[in-house]
C-alpha cells in the first residue's frame, strides 16, 4: 500500500531529524535490508544443520567420538543461528507466556498485541509534531 503525500513529506521529515540527531545511527540503518541479513543468517544456519548432520553421520558410520561431536556442534551452532533470526527473517511473532506463565494474567492475556502498528504510529507522529511545536 502507498503512502500518502502526508505520509511521505512525515516520513521524509522524521529521516532528516533522525540524520541530524543521530548521523552515526542514521548509517547503520541506511547500510542494508535487515531482513534480507536475517534471511541469509537463517539460510546459514540451515546449511550449517545439514552439514552438521552428515559430519554427525560421518562420525557414527567410523566410530569416530570426536568426529561425531563435531557434528553435533556445527548442527546445534546452525540451529541456533536459525532460530535467532527466525523472526527479522520472516516478521513472524513468537508470543510466550512470560513471567506470568500460561494462567493468562500476561501481556500477551491482556491484549498484548492487539494494539497493532496503528497506535505506534499514531504515538511516533504525536512526538514529532510535539518535539517540532516547541
Amino acid at each position: 500500500m502507498p503512502l500518502s503525500e502526508h505520509e511521505q513529506r512525515l516520513l521524509e521529515q522524521i529521516e532528516r531529524a533522525l540524520v541530524d540527531d543521530d548521523p552515526k545511527f542514521a548509517s547503520s540503518v541506511r547500510t542494508g535490508d535487515r531482513r534480507q541479513k536475517a534471511r541469509r543468517m537463517l539460510q546459514l544456519g540451515g546449511l550449517l544443520v545439514l552439514v552438521g548432520f552428515a559430519v554427525l553421520v560421518a562420525g557414527a558410520v567410523t566410530s569416530s567420538v570426536p568426529l561425531g561431536v563435531l557434528g553435533f556442534l556445527v548442527a546445534f551452532g546452525g540451529a541456533t543461528l536459525g532460530v535467532l533470526n527466525y523472526r527479522a527473517a520472516t516478521g513472524a511473532v513468537v508470543e510466550s507466556a512470560g513471567p506470568a506463565g500460561p494462567r493468562g494474567s500476561s501481556a500477551a492475556g491482556r491484549g498484548g498485541r492487539t494494539r497493532g502498528r496503528q497506535p505506534m504510529k499514531s504515538r511516533l507522529e504525536e512526538r514529532f509534531r510535539r518535539r517540532y511545536d516547541q
